[in-house]
């Protein structure tokens, strides 16, 4: 059976940006994942190697975002490739990266980016 297993909202700060000022001072990111995989056997042995662990997602987002990137699409790759490189059981994953209060001429919460890759 397969199942989602969602980290939301890991806030993090980071130097990626176009700008060589974005790369330099930094700024505060967010980022969210959804795997997909099949988990049945960790619903009948409740045991984590049946399943995602959301501890290792949460530190190759960690890894990936201290590489500066000029563009969040090359910062989700990484996490996403990542992710699928090194836990087998995912079959898909989706990424959404979050850059706070990008530098545009108008106010802006945040800009964003969602990539899904699948094996």
């Amino acid at each position: 059976m397969n199942m989602q297993i969602r980290l939301n909202e890991i806030r993090i700060f980071a130097r990626h940006g176009v700008l060589e000022d974005e790369r330099t001072l930094g700024a505060w990111f967010r980022v969210s994942l959804c795997a997909e995989a099949d988990c049945t056997e960790a619903m009948h042995t409740d045991q984590l190697q049946h399943t995602v662990n959301y501890a290792e997602m949460a530190d190759i987002v960690r890894q990936q975002m201290a590489t500066p990137s000029r563009l969040l699409e090359n910062v989700a790759w990484r996490i996403a490739n990542n992710i699928l490189e090194s836990m087998p059981q995912v079959q898909s994953i989706e990424v959404t990266v979050h850059k706070e209060h990008p530098p545009v001429c108008v106010e802006c919460e945040s800009s964003s980016i969602t990539l899904q890759l699948k094996r």
